[in-house]
């Protein structure tokens, strides 16, 4: 670090020198198998729900019923993350999912059997989320953090991408039970992965007892049960100026960015595409959110990145504000990709988030932070769905973006401040 040109080489490396850590290679590989079976267990359920019922309504809802319990788990659960070593918690979480997920593959299981099940599976989600993303900061420096999250998200991009058509392909090949079995196996799989990779390390915080210093969140003011320290994180982490400003830049932009995504079908409707150009429209923001996200991991310092928090996130959404010249489809599909190279600026906030967290605490604020964003993405979609009912899909675009660009200007210039 004495060379002027050694952080230039520690960006350009970055990656390379996260992947080169052991422990995160299995963090790694065990995020890809896990996203391959959980989204290959959704599709063969929406797909065998709707044989069954005949019914959108039931299917939408077996694809949608993962995720909304994510609020149940985090706000009850999440005091478990930092309570209990980080390596059997996500074994066991990952465990308990393969056997629920295998449980839905018992032949002649009821629907409302089926979708009970699958609402488990998102309750115990968060927990497993929020610990391995804590698990990123205990296995590698400061610095690599931003990084290690960054390769996470790529992957889960890349392998939903892939996991919807390999549930497909599972559906088309195989009966819906082995499909289910399959997308278990893999579950099974990265809890082996993990079980037999990662060493055994100590929790990141013994029961609570009163007067601990460090902390970011208020005190327990002694011991209590998982579900109430759960509870009282949860507000702890609301009360929190720092943590509600980083909370902000974490949930509201991709909240407000994917009306886009929510609207593609309406938007190539009216455009006069049909169902190639919406899979264009879906696949545009993702693309450049993987470009981006490399770009800003590889050609930017730590520092840097911290810097550019405030500009990557208004490129979120400037290019969106260019929907209300009703582009053609080659323009807006150019539009989308640029607006997705912006989410390069969540290395720079996942930067600040660990700075702000004392290490104790990270489990439980990385199980919030990753629930609340599942969950206001759901609310985002259904918004942007409400809104064009009375507006026009590109008005709507238009409209979350102006609010995008109010979000992270008031709490883009206040997160950079000591």
């Amino acid at each position: 670090m004495t060379s002027p040109t050694a952080p230039r080489a520690a960006a350009r490396t970055g990656y390379l020198r996260v992947l080169a850590v052991p422990e995160f290679r299995v963090l790694f590989l065990a995020e890809v198998l896990a996203i391959l079976g959980q989204v290959a267990a959704q599709i063969t359920l929406s797909l065998t729900v709707y044989s069954r019922t005949g019914s959108p309504l039931l299917a939408a809802l077996a694809f949608a019923v993962g995720f909304l319990p994510h609020l149940l788990g985090a706000t009850l659960l999440s005091a478990w993350s930092d309570r209990v070593p980080a390596r059997r918690l996500m074994v066991l979480t990952q465990a308990v999912t393969a056997l629920l997920v295998a449980c839905m593959a018992v032949p002649g299981t009821p629907v409302p059997v089926m979708l009970l099940l699958m609402f488990a599976t998102g309750a115990v989600a968060p927990l497993y989320q929020g610990t391995k993303a804590a698990a990123v900061a205990d296995v590698l420096p400061p610095e690599g953090f931003a990084l290690g999250r960054s390769l996470l998200r790529m992957a889960a991009q890349l392998a939903q991408i892939c996991g919807f058509a390999f549930g497909g392909v599972l559906f088309a090949a195989l009966s819906p039970a082995l499909a289910l079995l399959a997308g278990a196996g893999l579950l099974l799989a990265s809890c082996l992965l993990l079980r037999l990779g990662l060493p055994a390390r100590p929790a990141r915080r013994p029961p609570p007892a009163a007067g601990r210093p460090g902390r970011a969140l208020p005190p327990a003011g002694g011991a209590s049960s998982p579900v109430a320290e759960s509870l009282r994180g949860a507000r702890g982490v609301l009360r929190s100026p720092r943590l509600r400003v980083l909370l902000a830049l974490t949930w509201f932009p991709p909240v407000l960015g994917v009306s886009a995504e929510a609207l593609a079908a309406p938007l190539a409707d009216g455009l006069g595409g049909g169902p190639a150009l919406v899979a264009l429209l879906l696949s545009a923001t993702p693309a450049g959110m993987i470009a981006g996200t490399f770009l800003a991991g590889s050609l930017l310092t730590d520092a840097q990145r911290v810097r550019a928090v405030v500009p990557l996130g208004l490129l979120t959404f400037v290019p969106l504000l260019g929907l209300g010249l009703y582009p053609g489809p080659a323009v807006l599909l150019g539009l989308l990709v640029l607006s997705g190279a912006g989410y390069g600026y969540a290395l720079g906030v996942d930067r600040l988030l660990v700075e702000a967290v004392p290490a104790g605490e990270r489990g439980q604020v990385m199980t919030l932070v990753t629930a609340g964003l599942m969950i206001f993405q759901g609310v985002g979609f259904a918004l942007a769905g409400a809104l064009a009912e009375f507006l026009s899909p590109n008005t709507v675009v238009v409209l979350a973006a102006l609010a995008g660009i109010a979000v992270v200007l008031a709490a883009g210039r206040r997160a950079g401040r000591p």
